[in-house]
This record gives structure tokens, C-alpha cells and sequence, in this order.
């Protein structure tokens, strides 16, 4: 058997309507269902469950994050929107455009401008990086 993709991801909120409001008004998430103790969102395929935590939210400390994607002629918009509304956790040092944020209760997310091939064909035309390519 293999993994057919991501089914969804689920975050732990300490404010259910500010974490709402977030990821419909700068992500422009929709908002499929929610309850006293959470919300189902959509961004693009992406299924998000928000979950209202009564225990502290502890942002993780490493590179863990969260990259969703974008148009590529959306991204500016977008990026800036993000850049107005919320704290930058990281300046871009990869290939492609990103855009590295933080949501109202610390974690990590990125806006990427890109896709997996266009990262490996990167990685191609620069093999003084000593990325291994497997195809």
C-alpha cells in the first residue's frame, strides 16, 4: 500500500475565532465546519482542523513547518498581505520565492512559490550543492 497524499493537518489553537479569522482573512481559507472546540478549513486541497487546546500552545524551536503553495501570479499578493499581518520567523534562503510566517499561536508556516520539480531541477542545474537526485 502506499500514501495517497495528505488527508489533513490539525492545529492546536489557544483562540478558536482569532485563529479563524487568520486563516480566512490572510490565507483566505474557507471555513467548512466549526464547533465550540474547533473549525474545519479549507486551503486549496488542503483540509486544516483548528482545535481549541486548553493546555498551553508550545511552538516547536527547530525547522518543522507548515508550506502551502500558491499561483505563482498570486504569490506578491499574497506574501504581502501575510507580511503586513503577521511576524516573519525566517528570511528565504531557498530556491523559489517563499514567504516564512508565523500563525496567532506560533507555528511555523511558509507560502512557497514552487513545487517539487521545480526544486529538484534546481538541485539539477546546481550539483555543486551535493543534493543526490533519485528518479
Amino acid at each position: 500500500m502506499a500514501i495517497t497524499g495528505v488527508n489533513h493537518i490539525t492545529l492546536a489553537v489557544s483562540d478558536l475565532s482569532q485563529s479563524v479569522q487568520f486563516y480566512t482573512d490572510i490565507l483566505r481559507g474557507r471555513l467548512r465546519a466549526d464547533w465550540s472546540g474547533g473549525a474545519y478549513l479549507e486551503l486549496g486541497e488542503l483540509w486544516l482542523c483548528l482545535t481549541l487546546s486548553d493546555d498551553p500552545i508550545a511552538p516547536r524551536e527547530d525547522y518543522s513547518h507548515i508550506a502551502l503553495s500558491c499561483e505563482p501570479d498570486q504569490f506578491p499578493a499574497l506574501a504581502s498581505r501575510i507580511s503586513d499581518a503577521t511576524t516573519l520567523w525566517q528570511e528565504n534562503a531557498s530556491e523559489g520565492a517563499s514567504i516564512y510566517f508565523l500563525d496567532p499561536d506560533g507555528h511555523k508556516i511558509e507560502l512557497h512559490d514552487g513545487d517539487l520539480a521545480a526544486r529538484l531541477g534546481h538541485y539539477r542545474a546546481h550539483p555543486e550543492k551535493g543534493v543526490q537526485i533519485y528518479e
